[in-house]
């Protein structure tokens, strides 16, 4: 284990600067292009919305369609204010929603491509609260998230090997790391964002509510409703790798006041 973490370390830093996460400006270790991983996530995103069905309700389904343009517009006027719009290339946004009562979770695949489960929506409440966890969602995927995650698992199991090298000397298990990063609800499972992940996603995702026209005020409130449904003891897919609750509520506080300048006038 040690000696993973050591080669993660310095790899990650042979390459610090090879990738920069659009809005916060960390670094981040980036050995896939979306070029590659954006087809392998359409599949994948395809291959679950065969297994749905997804919801016949057409208020709900019109809702979580309408909130998604909205934050796709945000992104692609804030990736265009920046002089980023490039990084959305291959980009074929994408709004469904599962019939899936039992499961309180939501996701976006690199290339925009968003699922909601319809046990998720009592927590929401309403459009803003829809808005708080599709703006959380798609920014992993204008962080790159999932590109990040699947480089650093390279890293472990091929050393410096690029996706094409890697491919060659073990193609059945690079695609199985390829579809952890990117899947939901797939059968090989999914590789868990890390804490430091998660709460770039908070951030980037409250900017880019606010953009799209609804009030952060309400992304602490909307948390704090989500954590009281773990209080049974059974912990929501959307809070297993999530900072502490107290964290997460005090940093999207200290984040309100940013993100209000992005409001529209």
């Amino acid at each position: 284990m040690l000696k993973k973490v050591f080669i993660v370390s310095i790899v990650s830093l042979l390459f610090y600067g090879c990738a920069t996460v659009a809005v916060t400006g960390r670094k981040q270790l980036s050995l896939v292009s979306n070029s590659e991983i954006i087809p392998m996530s359409a599949q994948q995103y395809s291959d679950v919305l065969k297994t749905g069905p997804l919801s016949t309700n057409q208020e709900q389904t019109a809702m979580i369609k309408r909130v998604g343009v909205r934050i796709q517009k945000a992104v692609e006027d804030y990736m265009a204010s920046k002089g980023a719009s490039s990084e959305l290339a291959g980009f074929a946004w994408e709004f469904n929603l599962i019939d899936d009562p039992k499961t309180l979770n939501a996701w976006c695949m690199p290339g925009g491509k968003v699922a909601f489960y319809t046990g998720i929506l009592p927590v929401c409440k309403d459009e803003t609260g829809v808005a708080i966890v599709m703006g959380h969602e798609v920014a992993h995927a204008i962080a790159n998230h999932g590109r990040e995650r699947m480089s650093q698992e390279m890293v472990e199991q091929f050393g410096l090997s690029t996706l094409g090298a890697a491919m060659g000397q073990n193609p059945t298990l690079t695609s199985q790391l390829l579809l952890k990063a990117v899947g939901a609800g797939s059968q090989v499972g999914m590789l868990k964002f890390s804490r430091e992940h998660e709460s770039e996603a908070d951030h980037i995702g409250l900017i880019f509510m606010t953009m799209a026209g609804y009030d952060p005020n309400q992304a602490p409130i909307f948390w704090q409703r989500m954590i009281e449904m773990s209080g049974s003891g059974q912990q929501p897919e959307f809070l297993s790798t999530h900072p502490s609750h107290e964290t997460r509520i005090k940093d999207l506080k200290g984040w309100i006041p940013e993100a209000l300048t992005y409001r529209k006038k």
